[in-house]
């Protein structure tokens, strides 16, 4: 038997033990753990391995939800659902168990009485009989019941934190017990092809609380993020593509799936509005529309304040130094406030040319068209890059009405009902605006 210590918090190892961790600089939370024998084990060649193996699925009929999991859950893997407390993971798990019946579900709850689940599917109005409960924080207790039932086809956990392993002698939570626990689940659900759905709390920072460790051992990683509308992201998925998001919206009858995002992150665009641009973007393998809107206003600051809500704000204070190098369009005595409207968040570098054009239209008060769409990378140097999937974007802005599309220059297009304008530089944004005013800042 080997002896290692490992920290409770960060999950560090190291081979003696320390009062402080070096990783995290916590005191007194280094803990001795033994690391059993390996045994020999004989590996399998590739090709005797079936090429033409088709992981089965489960489908919940909720097409949004079948979209982030890469067309169903696939039996015998496991999933890690993280997002804020009262999100609605648990009454979107509650609603999965619900979706697959007549086959059984195995709901675990280490936070809340049977009593209280059953308030909770009373409200949504679940009534079917494959649905088992069980309240327990024993992980034995769990495996032992997935082993009792060979029909349970899905299991849910919630949650990994509250999950205790006796033979550890750590608290619940810990990195020991939280890795010790997801380990055990993960092992029966392969070995009985049984589908694990693991709720996972999540710290201040948004990541969720435990050892990284656990994002590792799991087949997907599943975020709920969003306030006015849920959103929920694929930040890892081996059975389909990662950044796949589905939108939900909250109802007293629980989340319902909305089969058409672009409606909800853009307004009913019947006339002009200064600082608003929308951003056709690429969300997993979907285009949706979205709306970047801007606000500059003076201010008596020393330093002013550069707010961003959905956007990445070291790539705003990049755009604004480009349009300062570039367009004489100084900022440096404003103050910069940018959302992307409906709680989305953009994480491609395409929008930089919608934010441009969102600031630009700020400062100067003039609108762009009501009825255009915009994106593009912008340089340093100002050059507008290339972008990818663009005939997705157009297919999208086409089917929702818009009638042209403010796009790289050097890219090329497949013929639409849209009208292309295509721009090379960031100071060509100039001839988009509307002519009311003699002075425009370029």
């Amino acid at each position: 038997m080997k002896t290692i210590y490992i920290c409770q918090s960060c999950g560090y190892s190291t081979g003696r033990w320390v009062g402080k961790c070096v990783a995290c600089n916590s005191w007194d939370t280094v803990v001795e753990e033994k690391l059993g024998a390996g045994k020999n084990i004989s590996a399998t060649s590739l090709m005797e391995i079936s090429s033409h193996i088709i992981p089965e699925r489960l489908l919940t009929g909720i097409e949004e939800l079948d979209r982030v999991f890469g067309g169903g859950i696939v039996q015998g893997s496991s999933t890690l659902i993280g997002g804020e407390p009262g999100i609605g993971k648990s009454t979107l798990l509650l609603k999965i168990a619900a979706q697959l019946s007549p086959h059984e579900s195995l709901y675990v709850s280490g936070e809340e009485s049977l009593e209280q689940v059953s308030l909770r599917a009373q409200r949504l109005k679940i009534n079917v009989p494959g649905i088992k409960l069980l309240s327990t924080i024993s992980a034995s207790d769990v495996i032992t019941a997935i082993k009792s039932n060979k029909k349970t086809k899905l299991v849910i956990i919630d949650s990994i934190q509250t999950m205790y392993d006796k033979d550890i002698g750590s608290a619940p939570g810990t990195v020991t017990q939280v890795r010790a626990c997801a380990h055990e689940f993960t092992v029966v659900a392969k070995q009985y092809g049984i589908a694990l759905l693991i709720v996972g709390h999540i710290t201040k920072e948004g990541q969720i609380a435990g050892p990284k460790t656990l994002e590792h051992m799991v087949d997907t990683v599943l975020y709920f993020e969003g306030d006015n509308h849920r959103i929920l992201r694929a930040t890892k998925n081996r059975f389909g593509p990662a950044n796949e998001i589905g939108v939900f919206e909250m109802s007293e009858t629980g989340l319902i799936p909305v089969s058409n995002p672009s409606s909800l992150f853009i307004m009913a665009r019947d006339k002009e509005i200064v600082g608003s641009a929308v951003f056709a973007g690429i969300e997993g393998s979907r285009p949706i529309l979205m709306e970047v809107q801007a606000l500059i206003a003076g201010t008596n600051m020393v330093t002013p304040r550069r707010a961003v809500v959905g956007w990445d704000i070291n790539r705003l204070a990049m755009i604004i130094a480009v349009l300062n190098a570039r367009c004489k369009i100084f900022l440096h005595d404003k103050e910069v406030y940018l959302n992307i409207a409906g709680g989305l968040r953009i994480q491609e570098p395409s929008a930089d040319l919608a934010v441009a054009a969102s600031l630009i239209s700020s400062i100067i008060n003039l609108p762009l068209p009501a009825s255009s769409i915009i994106c593009g990378e912008v340089a340093l140097s100002g050059e507008i890059r290339n972008i990818s999937y663009a005939d997705f974007r157009l297919k999208e802005a086409q089917k929702l009405g818009f009638k042209r599309a403010i796009m790289p220059k050097q890219g090329s297009y497949s013929v639409h009902n849209i009208e292309i304008i295509r721009v090379g530089h960031v100071s060509e944004l100039k001839k988009i605006f509307s002519n009311t005013k003699e002075n425009v800042p370029f």
